[in-house]
C-alpha cells in the first residue's frame, strides 16, 4: 500500500524550513478531497452540489482506508464520474506516495478519454497538490508522475495483466441495454471482475464502483446479492422516503440542472422500465410468470415473527469448466403474529460440499435454535446420507427433510398464492433484487434455486402451523 500521511498531526508555522513543493503538498493533503473538488470545480466556474458533497465525504473515506468497497448509484447527468474518475483518482495518487491507480470503463475509449481528464486535472493542480507529471509519461491511458505514482486505464476485459493497484475505479461497465439484458454478457463482465480485475488488487487495495443501474443482475445487482462489505451511496433522480441527502419525496437530485417537472417528462420518453433502472437506480424485470411481484412488501427493519424456517436448496455442481449451475442457497422465512409472511434473509453462495456443509453449520449458529431447518433429500441411499453427514453438524436444532416429489411450478404454488394475496413481505437487504428477479422471471428464468428454497419454506412453514390460520389460507397451500 502507498504511504498515507496522518491529517491529525500536520502543523503548520510561519517559519518552516521546508521545501516549498513539499510544504504545499503537506498543505493541500491537510486540506482534504473536498477542499481540492472546490478548487478544481471553481476553475470551471462551478461548485459541488449537495450530492456532490455527500459522494466526495464518501470517497474521503475510502482515501481514509475506512471503507475499502464503495458503489455509488446516481442517474447519468449527475457528475458522479466527474469526482469519483476524475478528481478522486488524481488526488488519490497526490495523496499517497508511490500509489497505483486502475481505471476500467465499459470501453477502452471511455476508459482513456477518463485517464486524459485525470491527466489534465493533474498537470492544471500539480504545483497545489506538490506533484508533476514524470517528463517520459506522454500518453493519456497510462502515465506515472515524478514520485512513482503510476495511473492505467482500460476497457471492460482489457489488458491488465501484470498491473498492481492499490485502487480500483470502475465506471460505466455497461455499454447499452443489448449489454444488460444478455445474461451472457452480464456473467462474462462478473466473470473478469473476480478472476481478472480484482486480482490486481494488492492487499488492503480498495475499489470504487461507479455507474447507473441496469438490470436487477448488472455487476452492482450481483455484487450486492453476492458478496459483503459493500458500502452502497444510492441516489435516485427523484428522491423516496429516508433519502440519505434529507429530500422530500419526489424532490430532484439536482435542481439546478433537472427539476422534477423535466424528470418526469424523462419517465415519460424513456419509459418506466428504463426510468425505474437508470435514473431511480431501482431496476425491474418485465412483469411475467407466476409470482405477482408488485404485491410484495419491502420493510425496512424484521418484525418479531412467532416461528421462522431456514430452508436450502442444495446444488447439483460446482461452479467451473463452462458450467453455470444454480446456487446453492438458504432462505430464512418467518412468519408474523397476523399470519404473514416475511423473508428475513437469504444467504447463496456456489462452492464445494465442505464449503456448503460449513455454511449451513455457520448459519444455523447465526439464526440460533429456535429456527427449523429443512433440508432437501435427494432419492436413495446417498440422498438419506446426505442428510445423515448435515444432521451430524447440527445437533441440537430441529432438522427435517424431505424428497422433492413434485414438480417445481407445483411446489411454487404455495407460496405465489401467498405473494398474489398480498400476504409477502421481503425485509430490506443487498438480496433483494437478486430473490425479485428470479421471482418475476420463474418458471422461466436461467436459475430457479432461490425460488426452490422460497417453495420449502412456505410448504415447512406451514407444517409448524397447529392449526388452519386464516390469512395463511393452508388449503390453498396443498393446490
Amino acid at each position: 500500500m502507498p504511504t498515507f500521511p496522518s491529517l491529525t498531526y500536520i502543523s503548520f508555522h510561519t517559519g518552516s524550513t521546508e521545501h516549498g513543493g513539499d510544504f504545499i503538498k503537506r498543505l493541500s493533503e491537510a486540506a482534504g478531497f473536498l477542499e481540492f473538488s472546490r478548487r478544481a470545480m471553481s476553475d470551471v466556474g462551478q461548485k459541488p452540489a449537495p450530492h456532490h458533497e455527500l459522494l466526495i465525504r464518501h470517497l474521503q473515506s475510502v482515501a481514509d482506508g475506512a471503507c475499502d468497497r464503495l458503489m455509488v448509484q446516481m442517474p447519468p447527468g449527475s457528475a458522479k464520474s466527474t469526482y469519483g474518475s476524475v478528481l478522486f483518482p488524481a488526488w488519490f495518487m497526490a495523496r499517497g506516495k508511490g500509489a497505483q491507480v486502475i481505471a476500467a470503463a465499459h470501453t477502452a475509449s471511455l476508459a482513456h478519454y477518463f485517464g486524459g481528464r485525470v491527466r489534465t486535472t493533474l498537470a492544471r493542480h500539480g504545483e497545489w497538490l506538490g506533484v508533476e507529471i514524470a517528463k517520459a509519461a506522454k500518453a493519456s491511458s497510462k502515465f506515472s508522475l515524478s514520485g512513482g505514482e503510476e495511473y492505467f486505464s482500460a476497457g471492460v476485459r482489457g489488458p491488465i495483466t501484470g498491473r498492481r493497484a492499490d485502487l480500483i475505479v470502475i465506471d460505466d461497465p455497461v455499454k447499452n441495454w443489448a449489454e444488460a439484458e444478455s445474461q451472457a454478457q452480464r456473467d462474462m463482465l462478473f466473470d473478469w471482475y473476480r478472476a481478472e480485475l480484482t486480482a490486481r488488487l494488492k492487499p488492503g487495495g480498495r475499489v470504487v464502483l461507479i455507474m447507473a443501474r441496469w438490470h436487477e443482475d448488472d455487476l452492482a445487482g450481483r455484487l450486492l446479492a453476492t458478496e459483503g462489505g459493500w458500502r452502497c451511496l444510492r441516489l435516485p433522480a427523484l428522491a423516496e422516503a429516508g433519502d440519505e441527502l434529507g429530500r422530500g419525496p419526489g424532490e430532484p437530485l439536482w435542481p439546478a440542472l433537472q427539476s422534477a417537472d423535466e424528470l418526469e417528462r424523462r419517465r415519460r420518453e424513456v419509459g418506466e422500465r428504463a426510468f425505474a433502472a437508470m435514473y431511480q437506480q431501482a431496476p425491474k424485470a418485465r412483469e411475467s410468470g407466476l409470482f405477482r411481484v408488485g404485491a410484495v412488501t419491502r420493510l425496512a427493519a424484521a418484525p418479531d415473527v412467532k416461528m421462522s424456517v431456514r430452508a436450502w436448496d442444495l446444488a447439483a455442481t460446482q461452479a467451473g469448466g463452462g458450467r453455470r449451475p444454480d446456487y446453492t442457497v438458504g432462505l430464512k422465512l418467518g412468519m408474523t403474529e397476523d399470519d404473514r409472511l416475511v423473508v428475513l434473509d437469504v444467504r447463496r453462495l456456489q462452492g464445494s460440499p465442505a464449503q456448503v456443509e460449513a455454511a449451513i453449520k455457520e448459519t444455523a449458529r447465526l439464526d440460533g435454535m429456535g429456527t427449523m431447518i429443512s433440508l432437501p433429500q435427494d432419492p436413495g441411499q446417498a440422498g438419506a446420507a446426505q442428510i445423515a453427514m448435515l444432521a451430524r453438524g447440527l445437533v441440537g436444532f430441529r432438522v427435517v427433510s424431505s424428497p422433492e416429489r413434485d414438480a417445481k411450478l407445483v411446489r411454487a404454488m404455495p407460496a405465489a398464492t401467498q405473494v398474489d394475496a398480498g400476504n409477502f413481505e421481503i425485509v430490506a437487504g443487498g438480496w433483494n433484487d437478486a430473490l425479485l428477479a428470479e421471482m418475476r422471471e420463474f418458471p422461466h428464468g436461467i436459475h430457479d434455486d432461490q425460488i426452490d428454497a422460497l417453495s420449502r419454506a412456505v410448504n415447512s412453514l406451514a407444517t409448524l402451523v397447529q392449526a388452519p390460520a386464516r390469512r395463511l389460507n393452508v388449503p390453498l397451500l396443498s393446490r
